[in-house]
């Protein structure tokens, strides 16, 4: 049997009349790099396709990256070698297996996606698609890669999050697909002074109105979420672990008020068990839903560094907090400053930098001098209004003719203290 009928015969066979490949898979690439447009599985990428395929697409991706062993290279391969993820289910051992796919399974690999399939059956998805089944694989809160709500720099990633799960306020998402949120990293371990820093920083950032990402760690992202918190804002804390665990424990009431006031991201859903790499990828996602980064203080080989590196390889602002030169908590930091960061030694200059955040509150218009007095002198008048009142009715209300109280209101309205309606109406401004 020859790769292209490998490739198409059906799971659990060995034989299929479908034709041959044409020449796809055969490149050469492996594992290594994202598939073509064609068939990345973006639902954007064919705008003539139906609301009903586009579902079925997003499903399909859905069964294939709960499949033990199938990342994101995997899931671009699949799709490319077989065309959609649906005849992918469909293929045989055989084909799967085959070094031509690129896939690399290996034998315990093969064996968990067989084993993955013999569970659902060949057909997880019958058409027409139920609500009963809609509902079997409804995954609350979770983003999968290509779907519209997902932040487009975490789908332009070296490697991007097969799917993202979330909790808290959804309402923050528009900001983080612009990229306006400012991330702020640092040491499990900080000095004093660079402990207060990340604090000042974070009160700072949500004063202006940015929300602030952080990986909720010990230490600098600590300090800069509690800042964050302090000063009402809206912070975003980034997970190494499942959204259902905690780490460090002692972050629990941490965790959840960030979860309360922001969101809290992880990639892997919950029950996955913890591994020490985790907390070293989730850099790369709290860098791609930031405008910038600022380091406060880390030694050398600290993660946060890598935080850093990323953003200089995105072209990203990065400001550095300069530490004690005798401290090694801030060797790795100090040393970005010699490579042209930006060095942060007072909070109100990043503000000044960035500006006002997406997130920042109008001020209240303050009423002018002549307006105060106003408000002084008529207590009484506005008082009657109270929230609007017609002519005939401030009359009756202060037991006086329309003649005085229709200039006094008059007044009132150029000051810009009231405005007038039709029917002889006024409320105030």
């Amino acid at each position: 049997m020859d790769v292209g009928e490998l490739l198409f015969a059906p799971f659990g066979r060995t034989q299929s009349t479908a034709p041959g490949l044409s020449g796809r898979g055969a490149s050469g690439q492996g594992d290594q790099g994202p598939a073509s447009n064609e068939s990345s599985g973006n639902p954007s990428d064919n705008p003539s396709e139906n609301p009903a395929e586009r579902e079925r697409r997003r499903l399909w991706k859905l069964i294939w990256s709960e499949c033990p062993g199938i990342g994101w290279q995997r899931l671009e391969r699949l799709e490319l070698v077989f065309g959609c993820l649906e005849q992918a289910w469909q293929a045989s051992t055989e084909a799967l297996a085959h070094r031509e796919t690129g896939l690399r399974l290996g034998r315990t690999g093969l064996a968990q996606v067989e084993a993955y399939r013999a569970k659902l059956g060949p057909q997880p998805l019958p058409e027409p698609l139920t609500l009963q089944l809609r509902q079997r694989w409804r995954r609350r809160r979770c983003l999968l890669s290509g779907d519209p709500a997902l932040p487009e720099s975490l789908d332009e990633l070296e490697r991007p999050a097969v799917k993202l799960f979330w909790e808290g306020r959804g309402s923050l998402w528009p900001a983080l697909r612009r990229q306006q949120a400012i991330a702020v990293v640092g040491t499990r371990r900080p000095s004093r002074h660079g402990e207060t820093m990340a604090r000042a920083i974070g009160q700072a950032l949500a004063e202006a109105g940015w929300p602030v990402v952080s990986g909720l760690a010990e230490g600098i992202d600590a300090a800069a979420h509690e800042g964050c918190l302090e000063r009402g804002g809206s912070p975003v804390g980034v997970l190494g672990t499942p959204l259902d665990r905690v780490y460090p424990r002692h972050h629990e009431l941490l965790q959840r008020r960030v979860g309360d006031a922001g969101l809290l991201i992880s990639e892997w859903g919950n029950g996955t068990p913890v591994q020490r790499g985790h907390f070293a990828e989730r850099n790369r996602l709290l860098v791609a839903l930031s405008q910038a980064v600022v380091l406060v203080e880390c030694p050398e080989g600290s993660g946060a560094l890598h935080s850093a590196n990323l953003a200089w390889q995105r072209e990203m602002p990065l400001w550095v907090v300069p530490g004690d030169a005798a401290k090694v908590s801030a060797a790795g930091s100090n040393r970005c400053l010699r490579r042209d960061a930006a060095p942060l030694l007072d909070p109100v200059d990043l503000v000044r930098d960035l500006g006002p955040g997406p997130l920042r509150r109008p001020e209240p218009n303050r009423p002018s001098a002549q307006q105060q007095r106003l408000h002084n002198r008529e207590a009484a008048l506005l008082a009657a209004l109270g929230s609007g009142a017609s002519l005939e009715q401030l009359c009756a209300r202060l037991r006086q003719s329309p003649g005085p109280i229709s200039r006094r209101l008059l007044e009132l309205e150029l000051a810009g203290v009231l405005r007038s309606e039709p029917g002889l109406w006024w409320r105030p401004c």
